[in-house]
């Protein structure tokens, strides 16, 4: 596995991480392995096939060539010594949170946190009889008021899903480690290009893949990284024990993805950027929840730990009836309603505001959408919100009234 003291910068590792063309008759992309059965030939290699497991090819189920390319290739973007590729985003963090869930064992997990985890604390762990407490993303270092004896894990994930609160990673970390407990975070948003989260005290970075690092729509997966050789053998047997694994195709076209991970995400800002500031002047739109807007919760940590922004973020609208929302987004030409983000195709969905979470607007704030900018160009997706606005207006006349004010957008 790579070193975690880079020796190049984000674009040249993208290009380079995880080939071995000598290796592969010299091919200049890691072919695809299908590999259920390893072959040994001396009967002593056989019976010691389980220490291939963790950074070799002992059995399918743990690697194949093609995995430990893209493990090499993720770990080397995140700065990590080890990584583990599973087939989902899911699966990464239900394999973290698994590493550390026992009986009577206490979580700390972030409220904003992407809704499949808590689903899975509350669906799985609970039941267990693992205690979880849901903290406030800008507690920072006030954390260490929550932390008990049976504390085993606090969970980050910044920005916060949905509503893009940015946590005090640093403070955060910095309690944990006195206390001695693990911290795992959840980085889809930045990238490995805009947050390396393990030089910033974070234990474990988890990606979802399926977003930024394949950045085409067509992939499912997520990665685990560390630096930590013992923890990663942890996460590795449990990623067995439940029977992940990451089939080869889908391990070469997230290398094919990845090779372009720096170039997409400086477009993705660019082109989210110019879309935020343009929502924030419509009267129609109440508040833009983006982490470079300098009056948005954590924008101070942002700035200090992050080297960009995503293309991902948050518009709150005035209250407005459910069916002009609906108006609004059905006739949209460029942006369209799917699960998901990170491609490079421009997405927009309505989401729950504030549902079971003390932090962010409430339900009755207005109508919370989340915007995804891909790679269209900008002036065009302006003019498709711009036509959507007035379809919401249509449906809604008491905006046309002009009752509010335009939110402000300064950076």
């Amino acid at each position: 596995m790579s070193s975690h003291k880079p020796q190049f910068g984000l674009d040249t590792i993208a290009t380079h991480a995880g080939r071995n063309p000598a290796a592969h008759a010299g091919s200049v992309n890691p072919p695809v392995y299908h590999a259920s059965t390893i072959l040994f030939d001396r009967m002593e290699d056989y019976e010691n096939r389980r220490d291939r497991f963790y950074d070799g090819v002992g059995y399918g189920l743990y690697n194949t060539p093609t995995t430990l390319a893209l493990a090499e290739a993720v770990a080397e973007l995140e700065d990590a010594s080890h990584c583990l590729p599973v087939q989902s985003g899911t699966a990464a963090i239900a394999t973290t949170l698994m590493a550390f869930a026992s009986s009577g064992a206490h979580l700390l997990v972030v409220e904003t946190a992407y809704r499949t985890t808590r689903n899975f604390c509350e669906e799985i762990l609970r039941p267990l009889g693992i205690d979880i407490t849901y903290y406030d993303p800008m507690l920072g270092a006030a954390i260490a008021d929550l932390i008990t004896p049976a504390t085993t894990l606090v969970y980050l994930e910044s920005p916060g899903s949905m509503t893009f609160e940015v946590q005090d990673i640093p403070a955060i970390t910095e309690v944990a480690r006195r206390y001695g407990v693990p911290t795992a975070i959840d980085a889809s948003w930045a990238s490995p290009v805009f947050l390396r989260p393990l030089a910033l005290g974070v234990d474990i970075s988890i990606q979802s893949g399926t977003k930024y690092l394949c950045g085409h729509s067509d992939i499912i997966f997520g990665t685990v990284a560390v630096r930590d050789e013992t923890l990663f053998r942890r996460l590795k047997d449990i990623s067995g024990r439940f029977g992940h694994r990451l089939g080869g195709e889908d391990c070469y076209m997230a290398l094919r993805g990845l090779r372009t991970l720096p170039l997409r995400m400086q477009r993705h800002q660019e082109t989210a950027l110019r879309l935020a500031e343009w929502l924030a002047a419509r009267p129609e739109v109440k508040q833009v929840l983006h982490p470079a807007f300098p009056q948005h919760p954590g924008h101070s940590a942002w700035r200090r730990d992050f080297t960009g922004a995503s293309g991902l973020f948050g518009v709150l609208l005035h209250p407005v009836p459910r069916s002009a929302v609906a108006a609004a987004l059905e006739g949209m030409k460029l942006f369209k309603m799917g699960s998901s983000w990170g491609g490079y195709e421009s997405l927009i969905v309505p989401v729950e505001a504030g549902s079971k979470r003390a932090s962010g607007p409430g339900q009755d704030d207005g109508a919370l959408l989340r915007v995804h900018a891909g790679l269209e160009t900008a002036d065009d997706l302006i003019a498709d919100l711009r036509e959507a606005l007035v379809r919401l207006v249509a449906h809604a006349p008491e905006l046309a009234k002009g009752g509010h004010p335009p939110s402000r957008a300064a950076r």
